[in-house]
């Protein structure tokens, strides 16, 4: 498989597969979530479980044209609707989840239920998001600008085993994850920094595969090689990273709203973690957030089979 590089070719990739998945949408009352809904529908490679006020099928005409693919449930509470999606995924009858307008910590409770819920236990559930960059020629993943507020050395262990399998799913066979700090030095006074070393000589090690693994690296020299250069770094990543790690959600989520508000970059993101892709955009995404976080899902739920 060539590596996807941008939405477009994502999208055409999933068009060509010719299979829908299914995906269970949990109060999917708004209109970027009506609109991310409709263009996978015209696409064809979803059908959907909406799940929440079936009223919303008179809301949005457009959903209608496409009946045989959309299938309404009727439950007002959402706390009960987020329950009913969960049990959908465990029984086998959706692939993946969806967040429309409930709070993310109802939707999170039910996701996070021991006994009933999707995270198996022992692992760990962090945020991975992809962008789309004006100015970089290719897809940039990066993790974690959502859930973990100051990740651990198994912490970001995780994060970076989660960044490999779906860089995987896009095709890149030799991902290079890039360790982001604000400077190339490690410090004491910076305990991440210390944890990219243990990282680094892990992967050194052959304990990631085959990947490129190095840090710490700022953001700019990690994807501009003549940074490097003018700096006189040198380091396997060679200004080409596929995958950023942060060292805290504070700096991970400033990145996030920074670049898709100044550079216009679009987005996408997922849960990792959990034994099914979940979609959680944030209140603020886009509709086209929206719909590629759901062809980012039905990607890498492909490959999970």
């Amino acid at each position: 498989m060539e590596p996807i590089r941008n939405f477009a070719q994502l999208t055409s990739h999933l068009k060509s597969l010719n299979t829908r998945k299914r995906i269970a949408v949990v109060c999917a009352n708004d209109s970027n979530t009506e609109y991310a809904i409709t263009r996978v529908l015209n696409e064809g490679f979803a059908e959907f479980l909406m799940i929440g006020d079936s009223a919303i099928l008179k809301k949005y005409p457009e959903l209608k044209k496409h009946s045989q693919y959309v299938h309404a449930i009727h439950i007002e509470d959402p706390d009960e609707a987020a329950l009913e999606a969960v049990r959908l995924v465990r029984a086998g009858e959706a692939d993946i989840l969806m967040k429309g307008i409930i709070n993310t910590d109802n939707l999170l409770h039910a996701i996070l239920d021991k006994e009933k819920g999707l995270l198996p236990a022992g692992k760990v559930l962090t945020h991975l998001a992809v962008m789309q960059i004006p100015t970089y020629d290719k897809l940039l993943f990066f993790s974690d600008a959502a859930v973990i507020p100051r990740p651990t050395l198994q912490q970001r262990i995780e994060m970076i085993w989660y960044a490999i399998r779906t860089s995987r799913c896009f095709g890149i066979q030799q991902p290079r994850i890039a360790l982001i700090h604000c400077t190339e030095k490690v410090s004491p006074k910076f305990p991440h920094s210390l944890d990219y070393v243990n990282i680094v000589e892990l992967a050194e090690a052959g304990e990631f595969g085959d990947v490129i693994i190095d840090g710490p690296l700022d953001v700019r020299t990690a994807c501009e090689r003549e940074s490097g250069e003018i700096k006189g770094i040198v380091s396997p990543i060679n200004g080409q990273a596929d995958v950023l790690i942060f060292p805290n959600i504070e700096s991970g989520n400033a990145f996030y709203k920074a670049i898709s508000l100044f550079a216009k970059a679009e987005m996408a993101g997922l849960l990792q973690g959990p034994i099914c892709p979940v979609v959680l955009p944030s209140r603020s995404d886009s509709a086209l957030s929206k719909y590629y976080s759901i062809a980012m899902a039905c990607l890498t739920c492909e490959k999970m089979i």
